[in-house]
């Protein structure tokens, strides 16, 4: 039986997990904790507990079963934890391994000063978090080459979906129309990161994808949809010269790109949610903004 183990079933990993069990596959994943462990049951999703470090009989078990790998755990200043020292070869962990994924982020690219930037794009990262990425997206690479088998790197917009989103952010009073001139982001909705994930596994296709939307722009037009659906008055306008913001939020509005889809769309992938207004407008319809 096809088995996809994905480590760090989040956000993202959830609804990858999900998409994975509505096509025939059994699927496990790993937590943190023992109450989120019971969110993964709930979804068909079997838990494994595992904080990093050396891995639980549990996992070994759950690797050397697993036909498919999504990898989600960001991979910090010590690299990506399954090839940092100490580590056993992958191929050695899951032997029955058919197709891995990496789930990495469009902020390796860094700032293009609002030009379009595609899979062939040079990087350019900024943060340290995005350095990171592209040393984890070039040893999984790496593994595929040498391992002759299909990896796939899916670099992900900005994430958003049922729970997590500007219709939520306006009911509780938190949305802000941060106005930073020219700026644009590019953004996905998390079903659609489940449903490309299981289509690139499908496919057995490998290399760089990038798993965004149609439409980068600006954010504080999404808020704007945002109170429009909801029948609440639009917030001001928030310069970010004098806006309060955390270094880290501070730090994306210091990228600014348009990122393709183009070579995912020309695989076949059709989007379920091709840009924010039409998805905004069925989280608004069908409840799942609440999550």
């Amino acid at each position: 039986m096809t088995h996809l183990l994905i480590l760090g079933a989040g956000f993202s990993g959830k609804a990858i997990g999900q998409a994975f069990t509505a096509a025939g596959f059994s699927v496990s994943g790993t937590t943190r904790s023992a109450e989120k462990a019971e969110g993964l049951r709930a979804l068909g999703i079997a838990p494994i507990l595992y904080e990093g470090g050396p891995v639980p009989e549990a996992l070994v078990a759950d690797m050397a079963r697993a036909t498919h790998v999504v990898q989600s755990i960001a991979p910090g200043k010590d690299g990506d934890p399954l090839f940092r020292a100490g580590m056993p070869p992958i191929s050695a962990l899951m032997p029955n391994l058919a197709w891995a994924g990496y789930l990495s982020t469009v902020g390796v690219y860094g700032d293009h000063k609002g030009d379009w930037v595609d899979e062939e794009t040079m990087l350019n990262p900024v943060s340290a978090r995005s350095i990171e990425r592209v040393e984890a997206e070039n040893h999984w690479l790496g593994f595929g080459k040498t391992a002759s088998l299909s990896v796939a790197v899916l670099r992900l917009a900005g994430i958003y979906g049922p729970g997590r989103n500007a219709l939520r952010n306006m009911a509780e009073g938190t949305a802000r129309r941060l106005v930073k001139k020219d700026q644009v982001f590019n953004r996905i909705r998390v079903e659609d990161i489940g449903r490309a994930a299981l289509f690139l596994a499908q496919k057995s296709l490998g290399g760089v994808w990038n798993i965004t939307d149609d439409e980068p722009g600006p954010p504080q037009d999404v808020v704007a949809e945002a109170a429009r659906l909801m029948g609440l008055p639009v917030p001001p306008d928030v310069p970010f010269e004098t806006a309060e913001l955390s270094p880290m939020a501070r730090s994306f509005y210091g990228e600014n790109k348009r990122v393709s889809n183009a070579k995912l769309r020309a695989a076949g992938f059709e989007f379920g949610f091709p840009d924010y207004r039409q998805s905004l407008a069925e989280l608004h319809t069908s409840g799942l903004w609440r999550g």
